[in-house]
């Protein structure tokens, strides 16, 4: 996903767009479209009724409809490669990132205590040291910027699945769960940072310098110096700026003033040559209902995260099904790849096992803490698809084959979560009420 580095496919669709026979450039997309969302709402569906998350759904789809040449129907084998529903999907994947910092707060940050900071930490350099590792064991003629990549894939939490599961048990109340809750909140902040500082360490390499110490350190001193004057100028503005455009009496206001401060921050990290993503992160992170209750109370109290939903809706599945479809489901009829996205989830479930030893109070469970951290989700699928646009020496930093390994990494530890926590929480409640 270029896109999400620099965003050059936006000059680059309407170049590559072929006019149909009835005039319009885009009239594959349409019903590409139209396939799309109609297959990812029914896989989430089933997804749903078998208590999974609905991503899974999508993905599936999309590794579904990618791969039916392999029986001889071609028509979705563009999906792999379209301009159209490239940019579509990478400004999903941006509002995506926004809404999880609307879901955070820096005041939640600042009181998640030292266990979860500990939690986070561990779970960020664990399975980065097992990810490098694991990709020096299966591609040792590999540079070494793909190993390290490798690590950073497995760094990332979705930790959305957990709370889900912990809401159903109604098990949010419990101490480790807040642990669980509140390591993800860092988790995010320094999974973003690690995706940076690699990303942007692989750039460099690619134009001749070299994956030197000075160099890392400089581009992780970028995007942390980013993140904190951004918060930190951001939040000092907002009041400002929401009283401003309150004056304006057009329609949607509040929207396009969000959307603005969201493309905004992506803009600005790309030219600071970081992921755009994280830009947009930031921008949902310092945007908090005090700063717009006036815009709000105007538009019947809705709040941004109810705002951009519909638009999340939309462009999200998207996403999710061109990442499943450019997985090549003939990389999995070789042994080795099956070893290695083996050795991969092994590596992204022990490596979050080890994050557990961070839990600093007596009595609680840390192996539930553990377990809660373990499924990547759609923040793994984010990583490796920012791995397969970066290239280095003229090939992928992630090529279809590790990608593919990447997958299935996701897929089964995102499966795997909900009956592991179910069973360890459910334990633990046994032990205290047991039968008889």
């Amino acid at each position: 996903m270029a896109a999400l580095m620099t965003l050059p496919v936006l000059a680059a669709a309407e170049t590559n767009a072929t006019p149909s026979d009835h005039g319009s450039p885009v009239i594959p997309q349409l019903l590409a479209i139209v396939t799309i969302l109609a297959s990812a709402k029914l896989g989430g569906d089933l997804m749903v009724r078998l208590r999974q998350p609905e991503v899974l759904g999508e993905l599936l789809v999309g590794i579904v409809l990618g791969n039916l040449a392999l029986i001889g129907i071609d028509a979705f084998a563009f999906l792999r490669h379209d301009q159209v529903l490239t940019i579509l999907s990478e400004l999903g994947v941006v509002l995506l990132l926004f809404e999880v910092g609307l879901h955070t707060t820096v005041p939640d940050m600042m009181k998640v205590g030292a266990s979860a900071l500990l939690v986070a930490v561990l779970g960020i350099i664990a399975p980065f040291v097992l990810g490098w590792g694991v990709g020096v064991l299966f591609a040792p003629e590999a540079d070494r910027a793909v190993h390290i990549f490798l690590g950073a894939t497995l760094t990332a939490t979705s930790v959305g699945i957990t709370a889900r599961v912990l809401n159903d048990l109604k098990k949010l109340t419990t101490r480790e769960a807040k642990i669980i809750l509140g390591a993800a909140v860092i988790d995010d902040v320094l999974g973003l940072m690690v995706l940076a500082t690699v990303s942007g360490t692989i750039a460099a390499a690619q134009t001749g310098a070299g994956l030197d110490v000075a160099s890392v350190l400089q581009i992780l001193g970028l995007s942390l110096g980013f993140l904190i004057i951004a918060v930190v100028v951001g939040r000092l503005l907002m009041p400002f700026l929401f009283r401003l455009v309150a004056s304006l009496r057009s329609q949607g206001v509040l929207l396009a003033t969000s959307l603005i401060l969201c493309f905004g921050f992506a803009y600005l990290a790309a030219i600071a040559g970081l992921a755009p993503i994280v830009g947009a992160f930031t921008a949902g992170l310092i945007l908090e209902p005090e700063h717009y209750q006036n815009l709000s109370a105007r538009d019947n109290d809705v709040t941004i995260e109810e705002l951009v939903s519909p638009i999340i809706t939309l462009l999200v599945p998207i996403f999710f099904v061109i990442m499943g479809a450019r997985v090549n489901m003939l990389d999995f009829t070789r042994w080795e790849l099956l070893g290695f996205a083996a050795c991969l989830t092994l590596a992204a479930i022990i490596g979050k096992q080890v994050c557990s030893l961070g839990v600093l109070e007596k009595g609680l469970d840390r192996i539930a803490v553990g377990l809660g951290m373990i499924p990547r989700g759609e923040v793994g699928l984010i990583f490796a698809s920012i791995g397969a646009s970066l290239t280095l020496h003229g090939k992928p930093v992630i090529d279809s084959s590790t990608y593919g390994a990447v997958v299935i990494m996701v897929v089964v530890t995102t499966l795997a979560t909900p009956p592991l926590v179910k069973w360890r929480f459910s334990r633990g409640e046994t032990a205290a009420h047991p039968r008889g």
